[in-house]
């Protein structure tokens, strides 16, 4: 059985949501997952899953990483995960010129610690509409699609 680790940091309530449904997609793929919050996640942990995932929000007109997930960005830069699968996605509001930067920000991360990209990120427009639910299931198949034929 495939495992996956989900790392996520949420204000509004809006990438927790889409964790939801991701989480619940890999379930029924018959996914062992396990969701964190930003805040008790270890970047090393990674080292003990199949499939590594951070869903995150944008903070604010420049566009930063949430505060919280701050930490965790770092110590990422510290692990080596030469090529365990990735997969990136978050909320945003598209009102803003950098709309979810910080969902790029993770995913160059995990490309400079050796990571591959499982699936193209999700970014998500406020909270997830009944499209945005179907890219996110389609995202957590083709993580676990890639994962099966590695």
């Amino acid at each position: 059985m495939a495992t996956a680790m989900i790392v996520y940091a949420s204000l509004t309530g809006n990438t927790e949501e889409c964790t939801d449904i991701i989480e619940k997609a890999f379930e029924e793929l018959g996914v062992d997952v396990e969701v964190v919050d930003c805040m008790q996640a270890d970047p090393e942990d990674f080292l003990d899953v199949d499939i590594c995932l951070v869903g995150t929000y944008t903070y604010g007109n420049d566009a930063n990483l949430p505060d919280e997930i701050v930490d965790f960005y770092e110590e990422l830069s510290e692990i080596d995960l030469t090529g365990k699968l990735f997969g990136t996605y978050g909320s945003g509001d598209t009102f803003y010129e950098k709309f979810c930067k910080s969902v790029d920000d993770f995913t160059e991360q995990f490309k400079a610690v050796g990571a591959i990209e499982g699936a193209e990120s999700v970014k998500v427009d406020l909270d997830p509409n009944e499209e945005d639910v179907a890219k996110l299931k389609l995202f957590a198949k083709t993580l676990v699609e890639k994962q099966a034929s590695t």
